[in-house]
């Protein structure tokens, strides 16, 4: 998720966000909670911190914010201890990455849900060359020429690889994945018509799409939304039953007690369901969610379920 240039300042990087102290008669927390989440200015990282700054205070203790890869992020909260003191910010890469290569930890042994956060709506879109207007148009080109149609990926097993992935099974074509090192490479040859098809965030797509070098087909959400004005869904644009979303949600170990769950669920609830809060995301075309350990299990289980079925039949594998 990139950040815009506005909501940046936000939140400054490396800031440590301070209680005022711990509130009486509550066991949990007394002492400084860590948040460990993904590289400095990254989508999670500025998420982390608005969780917690908007936390520290209702908490009464230090809340920190810690960055480091991804991967080590999750493999140092799946070992931490389960007493709410050490927690992860990450996305879909939580359960999807041990999918596609050997990590040190497992997305549902290792980990309690505590909040889904924020969802970002990616878009179906075509190079403005196709002649095609629509989702069913574009399956239908891809019947008619099997093969020749190509879509760009930035990073082997996104969002962008495993969303197109579906898409193919479920429509039942043959377009081509062509690897590029990186977004921006991903970008430019989209843009300049080497690859015909993506899947990309709404915040970039969007305005391409309106300065006329790109052809916004769909949203890839279960549901329109009023983010993406005035695009249809994927699913009922042809294909039912269709979703790829991203997310970013935040996790303590596994066994961490409920009530220290229930604790941090409630107010990070809060937080992201502040209409102040709404708005800063809404404008980068992000939706903030905020549910409960239960909704956001669900969910996982859901998404889990649907990638495992697309990385096992396209035989997506990670060096």
């Amino acid at each position: 998720m990139l950040i815009p240039r506005f909501l940046a300042p936000i939140v400054p990087i490396g800031v440590m966000v301070l209680g005022a102290g711990m509130v009486f008669g509550q066991d949990y927390p007394n002492k400084t909670v860590r948040i460990i989440t993904g590289a400095a200015g990254g989508g999670s990282d500025f998420t982390a911190r608005v969780a917690a700054q908007g936390i520290t205070g209702p908490l009464g203790q230090p809340v920190v914010v810690e960055n480091r890869t991804v991967l080590l992020a999750t493999e140092a909260v799946a070992k931490a201890p389960s007493d709410g003191y050490t927690l992860v910010v990450n996305g879909n890469s939580l359960w999807i990455l041990p999918m596609l290569q050997k990590t040190g930890y497992e997305a549902i042994r290792d980990f309690s849900p505590i909040s889904q956060l924020v969802r970002e709506f990616t878009v179906l879109a075509v190079h403005p060359s196709l002649p095609v207007k629509s989702v069913k148009d574009l399956i239908a080109l891809a019947k008619a020429r099997k093969g020749e149609l190509n879509y760009g990926i930035g990073a082997m097993g996104a969002l962008s690889h495993l969303g197109m992935e579906l898409f193919k099974s479920m429509a039942g074509v043959d377009i081509v994945v062509i690897p590029y090192k990186g977004g921006t490479a991903q970008t430019m040859a989209l843009l300049g018509g080497e690859v015909q098809v993506v899947i990309a965030d709404a915040n970039w797509v969007i305005p391409q799409a309106k300065a006329g070098k790109l052809r916004a087909l769909a949203v890839t959400s279960a549901q329109q939304t009023a983010l993406v004005s005035g695009l249809p869904t994927v699913s009922e644009s042809g294909l039912p039953g269709f979703e790829a979303t991203s997310t970013t949600g935040i996790w303590a170990p596994a066994k961490t007690p409920e009530a220290s769950i229930k604790r941090l669920s409630q107010e990070i609830m809060r937080v992201f369901n502040q209409q102040d809060v709404k708005e800063k995301y809404s404008t980068a075309g992000i939706e903030t969610v905020g549910n409960s350990p239960e909704q956001f299990a669900a969910f996982i289980k859901s998404d889990t379920a649907r990638w495992s079925k697309v990385i096992k039949d396209s035989g997506i594998k990670l060096d």
